[in-house]
């Protein structure tokens, strides 16, 4: 006999691991199919920043050029991989389009709604939950090199302030109270107190155990082969081991969302957007609270357990191979803006995808074509800080009709 569950879950990282907390909690038997291990995609290696200050879009107005520039000058953390690619130019172009005040404005409240709401359940979770992953409530620092970049954020940080996220700027003595390993370099500094950080793997691990006990069935290596429908209404899913039945259907995919539009009928926008990291030991001179090098556009992040740089973002498809030079260029960031050792031993040189989505805002919401679908992907570089306030609207879709939160501006529908 086929198995048959509540709910099925396409998709075994954060976002998934998410949807299945909540829906547990409403005692629905879940299963989730996982077509590599969990937790072995963008939840992996990223730099573990609950970053709920970011509600501003990256497709801003004149971020276009800003990067043309910094291309041309060799210092742009951003590489597009030259080729005809039809599906990477479309999604290109409309991110240039979204780059405009109307959906600055738009984005920014959707955003900022979303990660109010997962900031809460982060709390409430952390609350009610132990879950070893080296978590922290330490803030996040913002060093600039350039004088002129840190005046100028000073407007960026106003717009932050009307949505109670701003940040406090520090002159130099007390910035280096706070961390004394900024680098004597750094022009200026701005510290957030709304943003948390935590070891990203060790919690994808450590939540997998908790809801397995809770009841949630994995199936690991189980890669989608298609979807049985009947009325638009999915009644199983084929997968590399076998027929899987459920009553209701989730897809968190994440990048890999488009492999499986076709099977869906869907046709949601996902560009794999490649990062990279390096983990190493915490070496005997580092950081305390994690550090974002604003003109490198990377993270520093600290743990009791070790110690992560990771940043650039790389449009090149799947391909997974580390490109030496990115991984120097995270090396050299972190020597730029802080007295701290990166000769420590490296545990681990990684790339993973993130799910972007042209107009940066994820998609969430139930499929408008078929009934016992829904979706929760493309959360670009903020899944594992959108992930609790994603898994509750779904499994409060699901569950009781609607969410608490307005999930409008993420609706499939918009494609």
């Amino acid at each position: 006999m086929e198995p048959n569950n509540d709910v099925i879950i396409v998709g075994g990282g954060i976002i998934g691991l998410a949807c299945a907390h909540y829906l547990l909690k409403e005692n629905a038997s879940v299963r989730i199919i996982e077509k590599d291990v969990i937790g072995a995609g963008a939840s992996h290696g990223n730099c573990g920043l609950l970053h709920f200050s970011g509600i501003l879009p990256l497709c801003a107005p004149g971020v276009v050029g800003h990067e043309i520039y910094r291309t041309l000058c060799g210092t742009s953390p951003l590489y597009i991989k030259p080729g005809l690619d039809i599906a990477r130019f479309s999604w290109l172009m409309k991110f240039a389009t979204h780059c405009s005040k109307t959906h600055m404005s738009l984005a920014t409240r959707a955003k900022h709604d979303l990660l109010r709401y997962s900031k809460d359940l982060y709390d409430q979770f952390f609350n009610e939950v132990s879950i070893p992953c080296d978590y922290e409530k330490k803030g996040l620092l913002l060093l600039f090199r350039d004088k002129r970049s840190f005046e100028k954020y000073a407007a960026t940080n106003a717009v932050l302030k009307q949505y109670d996220f701003g940040a406090r700027p520090l002159d130099a003595k007390e910035a280096r109270r706070l961390e004394p390993s900024i680098h004597e370099d750094v022009a200026g500094v701005y510290y957030n107190e709304h943003d948390d950080h935590l070891r990203p793997e060790m919690l994808i691990q450590s939540w997998k155990k908790h809801l397995i006990r809770q009841g949630l069935i994995v199936e690991e290596k189980c890669r989608v082969m298609d979807f049985e429908s009947e009325q638009n209404t999915i009644r199983s899913v084929q997968t590399v081991k076998g027929r899987y039945k459920a009553d209701n259907f989730i897809l968190a995919a994440g990048a890999f969302t488009p492999e499986l539009n076709k099977h869906l009928k869907l046709s949601i926008p996902v560009q794999p957007g490649k990062g990279y990291s390096i983990t190493m030991e915490k070496p005997a001179r580092s950081c305390e609270t994690p550090c974002l090098l604003y003109e490198r556009n990377m993270v520093v992040t600290p743990w009791k357990s070790g110690y992560r740089l990771g940043g650039t973002m790389e449009f090149s498809g799947f391909d997974g191979a580390l490109n030496k030079k990115r991984l120097a260029r995270l090396i050299n960031g972190a020597k730029e803006y802080l007295n701290t050792s990166v000769e420590s031993p490296v545990l681990e040189e990684w790339a993973g995808f993130r799910p972007m989505t042209y107009d940066d805002l994820p998609v969430i919401g139930r499929s408008p074509v078929t009934k016992n679908l829904y979706v929760a992907t493309g959360h670009g570089m903020l899944g594992l800080t959108m992930a609790t306030g994603t898994g509750k609207a779904i499994c409060d879709m699901m569950t009781k009709g609607n969410s608490k939160i307005d999930i409008a501006p993420f609706s499939l529908d918009r494609y």
